[in-house]
């Protein structure tokens, strides 16, 4: 990071004396660039950084120990969300207003001790702008901050995981890419929520958040298009960097069998925040218990989402029971509940965990059964992406999408899941999905489903240049059935009929003059007839009336 002189260089004289006058440093100097040495001098003297540290306001001293445990820089638009706005005013309304005096937010304090500043720095994905700790100020914090306000990540929470931890081994994936596809294309088609193994409310917030959808849940087209045709490991990235960076994804109403009611607003960025600092200092390629990561959490740092009267004050409702879970004796039930979710949950749908069950068939009380083999999680470890994402860079590894499409003849498209994202997509809207199957997307379309998509303003040629793009082959009886049905529509209808047969062409002819004629449809022949369904039992009625006995036949279903 740059260092105090070049974050100050460019400061008026008057800023740097209202920076002296906070920090207690007499600045007598003609201009700002005699008075920069001098200023830089005494504040990176041990008793002046010392003493200025330790009489910060609470929350600017929290703020500036979260920039410290994220490498001393942290994103800028996160930043003023969590810790408030620097009001952006020249050199007179700054002399004439004094906000140094009377600062609005804990950042202002911070830019006005000169213990923050803001610069871009390149990512992964281009330029963005940061807030950072200068590197001479930086380097001296370690020593000066508070323990009981650091939350240091260098003490490891629990130990590691027993054999008995760790049962089946389930990895760390990017589904959480594809299931996001699938969602998208049902929402874009008006379709029901399709059945995929990550909870769809995740989902949507995530994508929501990210601007993907709106707030009715509806497919923004130009960002759709920009996430499903960027690489796996940027697509991942991002919905890593808009979960991580939320103040507005709430992980605690997500947590199963919690409802957080009320006015009193949990801080999920924090939260999270400091989970990934513990992830951190997990041993690479080591099974961690998760009960007594859990356990350690409530021993060293039980207050990281509440404090004191708050377990009394919060309205946090077990929605399996009914029941308020208020004070401390529910910590398990609330905090270790969340930590829970978050762990087999967020952590592990975004690539960073992968996860063990007991070797029990048995689950424990509480544990997250939200797996393929439905035995709890015990464990975890960092995976193989896990120090790329928690560092925000691109996770090495993942694969590319270059599977073609399988089209079979009765019209089945099967779709395997490292085929290009956005053409699943597309082809998705002219299609009905129908299941996952062998790792593979399977669709098949039918006239509602063509209907649908036109309805949208999709055209027919559209859905066979991309079948012809994307798979080996279409079979000729495939093409030609769509290009008939946009010709000239449904060339067959497989209908359901109550069917009547009679024991002469004479009592048919009197059953069409009774007065059950207006449940009769077209005859088949003779002694054959149609009858509307529902009107069985009445035109029985009418034929026994008629001196006809008769009887509904049962359906008897075939293996």
């Amino acid at each position: 990071m740059p260092n105090l002189e070049t974050s100050l260089i460019r400061k008026d004289l008057g800023h740097l004396q209202i920076v002296a006058e906070l920090w207690g440093i007499p600045l007598i100097a003609p201009n700002a660039k005699s008075a920069l040495p001098i200023l830089i001098e005494q504040m990176l003297s041990p008793p002046n950084l010392q003493k200025t540290i330790a009489n910060l306001p609470k929350e600017s001293l929290k703020a500036l120990t979260i920039i410290q445990h994220q490498g001393g820089r942290m994103n800028w638009s996160l930043f003023t969300r969590r810790f408030g706005e620097i009001r952006e005013m020249g050199p007179a309304r700054r002399d004439r207003e004094q906000p140094y005096k009377r600062p609005i937010s804990a950042a202002e304090t911070l830019w006005y001790h000169a213990l923050i500043a803001r610069a871009f720095f390149d990512t992964p994905s281009g330029p963005e702008e940061f807030v950072y700790i200068p590197d001479d100020i930086y380097s001296n914090l370690s020593t000066l901050l508070p323990t009981d306000t650091s939350r240091k990540t260098n003490t490891i929470y629990g130990r590691p995981a027993t054999p008995g931890e760790r049962g089946t081994i389930i990895k760390a994936n990017d589904y959480i890419l594809d299931h996001a596809c699938t969602m998208l294309a049902a929402l874009r088609s008006k379709t029901k929520d399709p059945e995929i193994s990550i909870p769809i409310p995740f989902i949507k917030a995530v994508l929501r958040e990210a601007n993907i959808l709106d707030d009715s849940d509806t497919p923004n087209p130009e960002k759709t298009k920009v996430f499903l045709t960027q690489s796996r490991a940027k697509a991942l990235l991002f919905l890593v960097k808009t979960w991580l960076e939320s103040n507005t994804i709430n992980d605690l109403n997500m947590t199963p069998n919690l409802k957080l009611e009320g006015e009193t607003q949990n801080n999920p960025l924090d939260t999270r925040l400091f989970f990934a600092g513990l992830l951190k200092e997990i041993p690479i390629n080591t099974w961690w218990s998760l009960s007594s990561f859990i356990s350690a959490v409530k021993q060293l740092n039980p207050d990281f989402q509440r404090t004191a009267g708050e377990y009394d004050s919060w309205f946090v409702r077990d929605t399996a029971t009914g029941n308020f879970l208020q004070g401390f004796q529910n910590w398990e039930n609330v905090e270790g509940a969340l930590i829970r979710y978050l762990i087999t949950g967020p952590f592990h749908w975004l690539g960073f965990l992968d996860l063990a069950t007991v070797a029990q068939s048995q689950p424990n009380k509480g544990e997250n059964r939200t797996n393929p083999t439905d035995k709890p999680i015990s464990a975890f470890r960092l995976s193989q992406w896990a120090l790329d994402l928690l560092s925000n860079q691109l996770p090495k590894g993942l694969p590319e999408e270059k599977l073609p499409i399988h089209v079979s003849s009765d019209g089945l498209i099967s779709i395997p899941r490292l085929t290009s994202r956005a053409a699943r997509y597309q082809i998705a809207r002219f299609c009905h999905f129908e299941e996952i199957k062998n790792d593979a997307y399977q669709y098949r379309f039918s006239p509602a489903s063509l209907r649908r998509a036109q309805d949208q303003g999709l055209q027919i040629e559209q859905l066979l240049g991309l079948l012809h793009r994307h798979a080996h082959s279409i079979p000729p009886n495939v093409t030609k059935a769509i290009k008939h049905w946009e010709a000239k529509g449904i060339a067959a209808k497989v209908l359901y009929k109550t069917i009547l047969r009679l024991p002469s062409p004479e009592a048919l002819k009197k059953l069409q003059a009774s007065r059950a004629s207006r449940f009769l449809e077209e005859p088949f022949n003779n002694t054959t007839i149609a009858i509307k369904r529902g009107a069985e039992k009445k035109v029985l009625a009418v034929l026994f009336e008629l001196g006809y006995l008769g009887e509904i036949e049962s359906i008897e279903e075939e293996d």
